[in-house]
């Protein structure tokens, strides 16, 4: 019962950073979505906000690794729409409204060790999706440049999506990188 409590508030916790950011993110923005007790927020979180949003940013990462994971073995084409699908559907979900937890902790960081804790889940990312493309047939150079090309490519795709409120800018990011992984065949 207790790890629902702590499970709800971190998932809640991962929304708020997709749709606020941290620094608009709070605890009882967090205890209000979750609907977790106030009492139960410094009994899961001794370590306070940092310890919640790093909570956050590791379910966000392994939410991508673990649809990452569903795809090995997969061509690569697949893998990188997959990859691009998950994105969309945040955007669509949420009516353009939210993006990513973990790039929202690298906007305005609080604390160096969030910094620091962001940057690992996008090097998971990167190395994951290298490995995949890797075992899909592209060299390990080819796949390492790629994988950082279709992380960095989507948040930005994602961001700008979201400032404009349409799919244009992500469509035309998508395309872009379906063609860069062609030109490798």
């Amino acid at each position: 019962m207790a790890g629902d409590v702590r499970d709800r508030m971190v998932q809640s916790a991962v929304v708020l950073l997709a749709k606020k950011g941290v620094q608009a993110t709070s605890f009882s923005e967090v205890l209000e979505a979750s609907g977790a007790p106030r009492g139960s927020l410094y009994h899961h979180f001794p370590g306070g906000k940092d310890e919640l949003i790093a909570a956050a940013v590791d379910l966000a990462g392994d939410g991508a690794i673990a649809l990452l994971d569903g795809l090995e073995g997969r061509p690569n084409a697949e893998i990188l729409d997959e990859f691009l699908a998950m994105w969309r559907s945040v955007l669509n979900r949420s009516q353009f409204s939210a993006g990513c937890s973990v790039l929202a902790v690298t906007i305005a960081p609080s604390s160096p060790a969030l910094l620091d804790h962001a940057a690992t889940v996008f090097r998971a990312w990167r190395g994951r999706l290298s490995e995949l493309l890797r075992a899909g047939g592209l060299a390990e150079a080819d796949a390492r440049r790629f994988a950082t090309t279709v992380v960095a490519a989507s948040e930005g795709a994602v961001v700008l999506s979201r400032a404009e409120q349409n799919f244009e800018a992500f469509d035309l990011v998508s395309d872009d990188l379906r063609a860069q992984l062609a030109s490798f065949a």
